[in-house]
């Protein structure tokens, strides 16, 4: 086995996680999650499991990692994070539900976070339509990204704990920051995985119907998107200006704009944010 990058147990913020204890932990009582695994040092969480979907791997395999080499959030751009200081962590679903809603999953993991971070004392937070996770004042805790290979989904999040702001892109920000204390990474994982099982065997029970599942209402809730001002920035680099109005059935974010209501999939977009306005 490789060692372990100095700077993961070098720094008391930064304990290892024990992936054998929150194995143990997890999968004791769980109806979706059937293993966790703890890897040291990966390329890609996501590219690992999509490997592992090929062979067969069942759902609610879990796969975390102190440091991934090569992370990537949507559209292929970088994610990166130090040896130790954040939650780097990837699941493998074979969701029943129609494919349409299967664009959902962010949005669901993205709620399972919120929920989860909530737990922590002084970090509010909010959700950024399709797969941010922001401070209040609208810094980056985290990114998901959901992809599909071989009948499976694979959801992979990254959630910055203990990273430091000279750690951090100027947009960035971490639990312990906001915090002003460390957190316990280990526990924050588990209240997520947690969390997530429960809305997921939810909305798998609908059929993926957001409304019956009550995800819809509750994505609403913490989202800081709908019923803004935003400006989308298309693939082509064209951009449309307009209001967030709300998430449709399929999980694609409706912007009423001065020509007429338009229907944006997370793939239709490069950037979304709100705009400035003149009052």
């Amino acid at each position: 086995m490789p060692e372990r990058p100095p700077s993961a147990s070098s720094d008391p913020s930064r304990a290892p996680l024990d992936g054998p204890g929150l194995a143990a932990a997890l999968t004791s009582d769980s109806a979706l999650w059937r293993s966790l695994e703890v890897a040291d040092e990966i390329g890609s969480t996501n590219a690992a499991l999509l490997a592992a979907a090929e062979d067969g791997a069942p759902e609610g395999t879990v796969l975390a990692a102190e440091h991934q080499v090569t992370g990537r959030g949507r559209l292929d751009r970088a994610w990166t994070s130090p040896p130790g200081a954040g939650l780097t962590v990837s699941f493998l679903l074979r969701p029943d539900v129609p494919s349409a809603r299967r664009a959902w999953l962010p949005l669901l993991t993205g709620v399972a976070l919120a929920e989860a971070v909530g737990e922590v004392p002084g970090v509010p937070a909010s959700l950024k339509w399709p797969n941010d996770l922001l401070a209040a004042g609208g810094a980056k805790l985290a990114g998901i990204l959901a992809e599909v290979g071989s009948g499976a989904v694979v959801v992979g999040v990254g959630l910055n704990v203990s990273t430091r702001a000279d750690e951090l892109p100027d947009t960035g920000t971490s639990l312990a920051l906001v915090a002003g204390r460390p957190v316990d990474r280990a526990a924050v994982l588990l209240q997520f995985l947690r969390t997530f099982e429960r809305r997921y065997l939810a909305w798998a029970q609908t059929l993926g119907d957001p409304v019956a599942s009550g995800l819809a209402r509750d994505y609403l809730a913490w989202s800081s998107t709908v019923g803004a001002d935003v400006v989308v920035t298309l693939p082509d680099g064209s951009t449309l200006e307009g209001v967030a109005e709300s998430v449709d059935w399929d999980g694609r974010l409706v912007v009423r704009t001065a020509e007429g209501v338009v229907q944006l999939a997370s793939g239709d977009v490069r950037h979304v944010r709100a705009s400035a306005r003149e009052p």
